[in-house]
């Protein structure tokens, strides 16, 4: 049985570019929240119906992980998720696995065998670049694909490391062979939300690393050194601009909630103290217990899961929530970080700018401090709004989105001081106001799901889709059950039988035909979940059929 698709209008143009393409490389880079993770199966979808082959995800953490796996999913496709270094190939009834980059520079001897002639998608491909072992790695375990899609929410540098499978301008920028913008996509409307960004001011007080005390507020001007020290004072949760601010965005998000009932907010805190100090704030001050979210978490993932299906109004995270991950339902954020490039602010803004479809108007707000680097990334996707309401009224089209070089020369690379603020200690901060909200432009875009008869697209079938039925439980799921019921029973025979666990698994191993579990098909599973029956119960591993 085929399969249809809806897709946006630039989901179909990149599509066709890049069926298009000359040779294996191709770099789309698209807005947060546009839908790239649709794009990305759409292309890997197409590619197994011409040439079948294993399909291999790259993402940047742990939860996008089974993200990306369960949006596979939607598609038919079975990624596997759970592959560990050791484990061998892959599962014969998979379509092929998802990893992350760390996973990559560890094995990529090991996964260069299993994406040998594979669909590579690179989700948020800048992340190559953050170390040159990860970029080695990637080229390494991926020179021999198929093809490779890379991704990203917004365009990157090449620093000094250049990222593998991505061709750079003279400037050092990323050539992407597509670019859909923030302001295409507003636009075009039904794609991401208008955001406003209320600027909080105010006067704050330190000791600085010389032992001498020192004021100001984000209207003075000051060295490097000096507004690191500003915004680590304003974001400190000993002072009262970070609760001011809090109290703020949470009153605005009960406001959208008479509207929009589940509307979430999102702050992003510096690192996993502050946010566990900013959550004491928010049940103190404001009577919210937020749902924290931590990387040193062993649930973290399962709580921003449970987060985007809640109605719970507040998450905090320091990085896990900033890039990738899908909440449509968060409407407003906090930016408490001292984290200030523009690639990170821009993807932490994606996570209160996507579109929920059927909702009408759903503007969004992210409250940041009035630090002149930020205000220089607001300003940027002000201009980037500016435009595509011009664009709407004249109908001649988007005018040119601002020069991330130009923005880099603003902002410049982080001051070595920043990192020398050990003797630093905030005395205190004070808020003084609200700064001009931006966008200024404030005329609204009309909400309207834009839908296009010449946009359906349609997968004929491919070997081992897997269509899940209502309420069935999912291939991935079936397996991670199979799997944790086959590792009880070894457990147990393993202490009822007085033997070690290498040895009750080889026997059950051996018994279904397989070296090891990881590579083992679901009937496999089950096979092996029933040898392990029989021997608690004295018979043969196999059934004999007498």
């Amino acid at each position: 049985m085929a399969r249809s698709l809806r897709l946006r209008r630039w989901q179909r143009d990149a599509l066709d570019r890049f069926t298009a393409r000359d040779g294996k490389d191709f770099l789309a880079v698209a807005t947060p929240g546009a839908g790239k993770t649709t794009f990305a199966l759409t292309a890997a979808r197409q590619a197994m119906q011409s040439a079948p082959g294993r399909i291999v995800v790259v993402a940047p953490t742990q939860h996008l992980k089974g993200q990306w796996a369960d949006a596979a999913e939607s598609f038919g496709l079975v990624l596997e998720s759970a592959w560990v270094s050791g484990q061998g190939g892959l599962p014969a009834d998979v379509h092929g696995m998802v990893t992350t980059y760390q996973q990559v520079a560890k094995s990529a001897d090991e996964i260069r065998g299993i994406a040998r002639d594979a669909f590579v998608v690179l989700d948020e491909i800048h992340h190559a670049g953050d170390d040159r072992a990860w970029g080695d790695a990637v080229s390494t375990a991926f020179g021999d694909a198929a093809a490779r899609l890379s991704l990203s929410g917004t365009p990157f540098r090449s620093d000094t490391l250049a990222i593998p499978f991505v061709h750079y301008d003279h400037d050092g920028l990323a050539d992407p062979d597509f670019d859909y913008g923030y302001a295409a996509a507003l636009g075009d409307g039904g794609v991401v939300r208008p955001v406003h960004f209320p600027r909080m001011d105010g006067e704050m007080e330190w000791v600085g690393a010389d032992g001498l005390l020192a004021s100001a507020s984000f209207a003075d001007n000051l060295d490097r050194t000096g507004s690191a020290a500003r915004l680590r004072t304003a974001l400190s949760t000993d002072g009262e601009w970070l609760p001011h601010v809090l109290s703020e965005a949470h009153r605005k998000l009960t406001a959208i909630r008479d509207t929009h009932p589940d509307a979430g907010g999102l702050v992003i805190a510096t690192d996993q103290r502050h946010a566990r100090s900013i959550a004491d704030i928010m049940l103190r001050r404001l009577g919210v217990r937020a749902v924290v979210a931590l990387s040193e978490d062993s649930d973290a993932s399962d709580r921003i899961a449970a987060f985007g299906k809640s109605r719970d109004p507040w998450i905090i995270a320091v990085r896990m929530v900033s890039e990738g991950v899908d909440i449509p339902r968060l409407r407003v954020g906090v930016f408490a970080t001292t984290t200030t490039t523009e690639l990170f602010f821009r993807q932490a803004v994606g996570r209160i700018a996507r579109w929920i479809r059927g909702l009408g108007p759903q503007p969004a707000y992210m409250f940041v401090p009035d630090d002149p680097r930020l205000r220089h990334h607001v300003i940027a996707v002000a201009e980037q709004r500016r435009h595509s309401l011009r664009a709407r009224e004249d109908d001649d089209g988007p005018a040119p989105e601002p020069d991330p070089a130009a923005l880099d020369e603003l902002t410049g690379p982080p001051a070595r001081d920043e990192d020398q603020l050990s003797l630093f200690m905030p005395v205190s901060a004070t808020p003084t106001g609200q700064a001009a909200i931006l966008t200024p432009f404030d005329l609204g875009l009309a909400a309207r799901d834009s839908e296009d008869e010449g946009l359906l697209i349609e997968f004929p079938d491919v070997e081992h889709l897997q269509l899940v039925g209502e309420g069935e439980p999912s291939p991935r799921e079936r397996r991670r059950r199979l799997r944790d019921a086959n590792a009880a029973a070894v457990r147990r025979l393993s202490r009822e039988r007085r033997l070690a666990h290498s040895h009750v698994n080889a026997e059950l191993n051996r018994a279904v035909g397989i070296k090891q579990i990881g590579e083992a098909t679901l009937d496999q599973l089950e096979a092996r979940h029933r040898a392990a029956e029989r021997w608690m119960v004295g018979l043969p591993l196999r059934d004999t059929g007498s």
